[in-house]
């Protein structure tokens, strides 16, 4: 179902995806959105499967997980609303990467790769900034686990 309202664009241009979005161009990925409804434990995406979408949390808190070489399940980290994920493969075209599970009763936004193919041919500026948003979350992830990297050296230098 598509959705449009005043007050989820309030909310969403205050995410990083849809941050410094013209009122326009806001509009328009605004109208390719589906909300998604999930319950406590269910399964968003599972690490390996394809994808082709991108999500939104507006409400709700999920958990991000991957799968160790020993098959036990690491949390890497949670997901609260204005947070996003999937959007890896938009750009990769990959498998997900990761498991998102629902923490709790969550509503999410789901945009498409056909949808951000769309909104690239009516509005190049609009997906210039997307991809400028995407890219700038991606950095702060990088720097985070480039961090967590760094405090596990340490831990393990100590031992």
């Amino acid at each position: 179902m598509a959705v449009s309202s005043p007050d989820l664009k309030a909310f969403l241009i205050a995410t990083p995806f849809f941050g410094g979005l013209a009122d326009a161009s806001l509009d328009l990925l605004v109208s390719m959105l589906v909300e998604r409804r999930f319950d406590a434990g269910a399964t968003v995406v599972a690490e390996g499967e394809q994808g082709r979408s991108m999500f939104v949390v507006h409400s709700g808190r999920l958990v991000v997980s991957k799968l160790g070489h020993s098959g036990s399940v690491l949390r890497m980290s949670g997901l609260d609303p204005g947070d996003f994920f999937g959007e890896m493969t938009l750009i990769e075209m990959q498998n997900r990467s990761a498991t998102v599970v629902a923490e709790s009763p969550t509503v999410l936004y789901e945009l498409t790769a056909r949808d951000l193919y769309t909104c690239y041919k009516a509005d190049i500026h609009a997906y210039v900034m997307v991809l400028q948003n995407i890219n700038r979350e991606l950095c702060r992830r990088l720097r985070r686990a480039d961090n967590r990297i760094a405090d596990l050296q340490m831990l393990n230098a100590g031992k």
